[in-house]
């Protein structure tokens, strides 16, 4: 059985974070994100698609 290196393994509570543009709440770094986590400025699917929504008062 092969052990995942410490460097490997990250905690939740050390999961990098970033604040929504749309609903300003912070969110986690996401495995989905992997790739591209420097061009994620969005929570969810939801917030992606009320950008333009969220701009008008």
């Amino acid at each position: 059985m092969h052990n995942p290196s410490l460097s490997t393994i990250m905690k939740k509570q050390h999961l990098p974070t970033k604040d929504c543009a749309v609903c300003k709440k912070p969110f986690s770094w996401r495995k989905k994100w992997e790739r591209d986590w420097e061009q994620v400025i969005y929570c969810s699917e939801k917030c992606r698609r009320s950008k333009n929504n969220s701009k008008q008062i």
